[in-house]
């Protein structure tokens, strides 16, 4: 049996633009494509019909059948890292693995587990920029130490976005070199442990006049005015080189939004202690309450804030939630109620369909007041200026909160004013402390 190579995916689950797909497409050997369920990372999920292992699993189908009109299939797996490749590897005589790298602490880990297998084997491992325009050494400031600064972060970006133009990698054009003496089957859903969702995906693809307007909609979660592309960039379904191009062809906003995604990964790739810790490490002492009715109240929404409560159920019952909401709500659970950031942004990573840890901690550092370009601890949002602002006539409120209005929808469960008077002094005690 003549050697081949083993393309993995993983956070990027298309055949089109994609670096490390292209990369071992002109290595010269047949390529199988290769998918692991991880269960070190299943068997950690609740919910026996999580929406992500759908999507996976529906995207991978998707795949499939693209990958049949080529006559070859994905080799689906299901198990530890470790094992699968040790499995793959008695199975097939495998030349190199070429995959697309991923930024996240566990998967470095993991990653520098499989390298050390495969090297032992005389076999290489090859991975690639896929999932970001730029990676964490890429964008550095002139002393060559990274960014904690959003605006000169996405000046130098811009910058050397002009100096190093985005390459596509058309790997939807050497297909021929795919493996085609094997066909798969993708284990069903209830084979490895789960069930199917009652649950929809938002498209990959959007017309050009959304994001044309996306400046002037992205902040009323009541229209169809955001992308809803982030599961898709989570995983890999669109390519981020075809999206930023659009972007700077439509609408500079949305780029702002791109470039956001760039500056988190590289937050985390450059200090890994945020996944853990606050990013500025006088906010890992606030006293926080952390009172587990009132986070069990959040988590339902049945906070008596109509817009926190229309988030939380929308979160709940979708695994979406719009990202003026995010704000607000992760506002609501640091500032008002005083329970640690941590428990929110546990709560958001187990329900999000677009969960992305880079993303989602950076989201809640900044609504904690702890993290980068983080909003100060002085700005406390009100659930109902919000609310005025961004959903003045309760379209968005209504359609997830049947009971707002009527004597049967729960009285706020603490005072604005109170909860903002008291947050301020907490960390104004602890800022002063500092000093």
């Amino acid at each position: 049996m003549d050697k081949i190579c083993v393309f993995w995916f993983r956070r990027d689950l298309r055949l089109h633009d994609n670096h490390g797909l292209y990369e071992a497409l002109r290595s010269g050997y047949k390529v199988l494509p290769f998918f692991l369920f991880d269960r070190e990372i299943l068997d950690e999920l609740d919910d026996p019909a999580d929406k992500r292992v759908n999507f996976i699993h529906q995207t991978l189908g998707t795949l499939q059948h693209q990958l049949n009109e080529l006559n070859s299939s994905v080799f689906v797996a299901y198990g530890k890292p470790l094992e699968a490749f040790q499995s793959l590897l008695a199975r097939y005589p495998v030349h190199a693995v070429y995959t697309n790298r991923d930024y996240e602490p566990r998967a470095i880990k993991r990653d520098a587990a499989i390298h050390t297998l495969l090297k032992a084997e005389g076999i290489a491992f090859h991975s690639y920029k896929d999932q970001v325009i730029f990676e964490k050494d890429e964008v550095l400031k002139e002393d060559g130490s990274p960014y904690a600064m959003f605006t000169p972060f996405s000046k130098a970006w811009k910058k050397r976005l002009v100096e190093h133009p985005i390459r596509r990698y058309p790997s939807e054009k050497l297909m021929a070199s795919l493996q085609t003496e094997w066909k798969f089957e993708i284990p069903a859903l209830n084979s490895l442990g789960f069930n199917e969702a009652t649950c929809s995906f938002p498209p990959n693809g959007v017309s050009e006049n959304r994001i044309r307007e996306y400046d002037k909609t992205r902040d009323f979660p009541f229209l169809s005015g955001t992308s809803r592309y982030s599961v898709h960039f989570r995983f890999g379904t669109i390519s981020i080189r075809e999206k930023v191009k659009e972007a700077l062809e439509l609408n500079e906003k949305f780029l702002h939004e791109l470039i956001w995604r760039d500056f988190y990964q590289m937050i985390l790739a450059a200090f890994p202690h945020v996944a853990e810790r606050a990013f500025k490490p006088i906010y890992d002492g606030i006293a926080w309450r952390n009172d587990t009715q009132e986070f069990q109240a959040w988590c339902e929404g049945k906070t008596g804030y109509p817009l926190v409560d229309a988030g939380m159920r929308e979160l709940n019952e979708t695994g979406f939630m719009h990202n003026r909401l995010r704000m607000v709500t992760a506002s609501f659970l640091c500032k008002h109620l005083l329970i640690d950031w941590r428990w929110g942004e546990a709560y958001f990573a187990q329900k999000l369909l677009d969960f992305d840890l880079a993303s989602n901690n950076g989201g809640w550092q900044w609504a904690a007041g702890s993290g980068v370009d983080a909003a100060p601890y002085f700005r406390v949002f009100s659930p109902e200026l919000q609310q005025k602002k961004f959903d003045p006539s309760g379209l968005y409120i209504k359609k997830w909160v049947k009971k707002w209005g009527t004597g049967h929808y729960p009285s706020p469960i603490i005072d604005h004013a109170f909860a903002r008077k008291r947050c301020i002094d907490v960390y104004r005690s602890k800022t002063k402390a500092k000093g």
